[in-house]
């Protein structure tokens, strides 16, 4: 897979992308990422990519000729373009999966007020939000995604049953996990973990994370 990232600020992506299981995923070529600069596209000899919005409003938005220049220069017939918004549908593990499995993704970074509509009415294929708040860019959710995104990508961990027991797999939460040691500030490792009765294990921790589901987010348990 291949995703070209439209950003103002395109560094912010450097230490991520070259960090731990992605940074391994990238250096591997299992995905690759280019960064555009999308003040490159600007217009004018300052390099202009934002006005202000028709209408009235606060803040600026981004103008549709940089972005559009800019996407433009990479799409192609198999491209899938997202934009990062708040008002897109919550990103679940599901989407993440099905991402997964494009060739060429297209994802674009709004900053400041957003990005005009036309640009969205002309070549959005999805839009997608990370969540009910609002961020400073678009970058951090970009970021969120494509690491999402990556660990469906085979051979990008290192057990790949690790997608096939983890949070939101089934819609749901994993049961909780302990390690070594058994006995920690007086609290010990649950006995049903370490008497080796698989079926055992498996009933207690759905039996768990249903429990924690019903606490923290018992929409899930619909």
């Amino acid at each position: 897979m291949h995703v070209d990232l439209i950003s103002l600020f395109p560094k912010f992506f450097d230490s991520p992308f070259h960090t731990s299981i992605l940074g391994r995923a990238l250096d591997n070529k299992l995905i690759t990422v280019t960064c555009l600069d999308l003040r490159e596209f600007g217009e004018g000899p300052r390099r202009k990519v934002d006005d202000k919005p028709y209408g009235g409003g606060p803040g600026m938005l981004l103008m549709p000729g940089p972005l559009s220049k800019a996407i433009e220069k990479v799409k192609s017939d198999s491209s899938h373009i997202v934009y990062m918004s708040p008002q897109g549908k919550p990103l679940k593990s599901a989407d993440c999966e099905r991402l997964a499995t494009y060739d060429h993704l297209v994802i674009i970074c709004g900053h400041y007020e957003g990005i005009d509509q036309r640009i969205i009415d002309q070549y959005v294929d999805e839009e997608i939000s990370i969540g009910d708040f609002i961020i400073t860019s678009g970058m951090p959710a970009a970021l969120c995604l494509i690491d999402g995104i990556a660990r469906f990508i085979p051979d990008v961990l290192g057990d790949e049953r690790s997608n096939q027991t983890e949070t939101f797999k089934e819609g749901g939460f994993e049961g909780p996990q302990y390690t070594k040691p058994v006995e920690f500030q007086g609290l010990e490792v649950p006995e049903v973990l370490v008497n080796g009765n698989h079926q055992k294990i498996a009933a207690w921790r759905k039996s768990k994370a249903l429990e924690k589901m019903g606490k923290i987010r018992p929409d899930l348990l619909d």
